[in-house]
């Protein structure tokens, strides 16, 4: 399949460090960056098909990103070492601070994607890990991979088929496969989709996320997302995401000396009043009373 990948890219404060490399193989092309932002710099890119950033160097300290126009304020979150964004997914970047960073460009054909897939997962899991966004921290051997195909990128020494190879291998271990199909198609969330939303929570300092931003952190429609995750736990979605808001407020009460009111403002409670409500329904005692406890201990 010969393939040119056409996404919508604006940037300011970037600055390309060396020649960028790319190779151009069945249904795909892989770009390798060498480049430094400026404290300030953003990105914006656009793309009608699939697309992985794999970084060489941790970057979340430096780089935010969020999926929603002028959200970096409150939507934003830690850009991570490796990224699946779906067909037609925006995505908005700002530095922190000054940073170099190289990263692996993967830009994917749908059709190509689904070629690959669906003879192993079939059709309907393979269109569903199109759908589904995945932003990992812990790369493990997809960096060895993504290092091996970089060098094919530069300067190709092998057939395109080991190249190629090596995409399959890349997507496979960061869309994990394996779990699609399984539990998440009989009205179960899988561990790993499980993972990226606590991932997500976490990133977030007051550990809120809407129903919607959950749903779509796991690629399901919000209905189906609510009605799965409700099978998955047993509760629903932000009964969920209040326990976690709960353990957040309890850390805060041992490790902190923030007054109650304080914690509940910094956790998006409307007073202390609701949080102490909350509170007492989940851990059984209020704030103040469960850290007397702690501090007694």
């Amino acid at each position: 399949m010969n393939y040119q990948h056409a996404m919508t890219c604006h940037t300011d404060g970037i600055k390309v460090l060396a020649p960028v490399k790319w190779r151009s193989l069945d249904g795909l092309v892989g770009v390798f960056w060498d480049a430094e932002g400026h404290l300030g710099a953003r990105g914006y890119y656009l793309s009608p098909d699939p697309r992985i950033v794999i970084f060489f160097n941790d970057v979340s300290s430096h780089i935010r990103m969020t999926n929603r126009e002028g959200g970096m304020t409150e939507y934003s979150r830690p850009m991570t070492r490796a990224v699946y964004v779906p067909a037609g997914v925006p995505l908005w970047t700002s530095f922190t601070a000054a940073h170099r960073f190289s990263h692996l460009d993967l830009h994917l054909h749908k059709d190509r994607m689904l070629r690959f897939l669906s003879p192993t997962v079939g059709t309907s899991a393979a269109l569903a890990a199109l759908r589904r966004p995945v932003e990992i921290q812990d790369v493990g051997a997809i960096e060895t991979l993504a290092s091996l195909l970089v060098d094919e990128v530069s300067g190709p020494t092998k057939h395109a088929l080991y190249a190629e190879s090596l995409v399959g291998a890349i997507v496979s271990g960061l869309l994990d496969i394996q779990d699609i199909g399984g539990e998440a198609q009989n009205g179960r969330l899988t561990q790993a989709q499980m993972n990226r939303l606590a991932a997500r929570l976490n990133a977030r300092s007051d550990g809120r996320l809407t129903v919607a931003e959950m749903a779509e952190t796991v690629g399901l429609s919000e209905s189906w997302f609510a009605n799965v995750f409700k099978q998955t736990t047993g509760k629903t979605p932000l009964q969920w995401q209040l326990g976690k808001r709960i353990d957040l407020a309890q850390k805060l009460l041992v490790e902190s000396d923030l007054t109650i009111a304080d914690i509940a403002a910094q956790l998006g409670f409307s007073d202390q009043a609701h949080l102490t409500k909350a509170f007492r329904q989940i851990a059984g005692e209020t704030p103040a009373a469960w850290r007397r406890v702690q501090q007694a201990r």
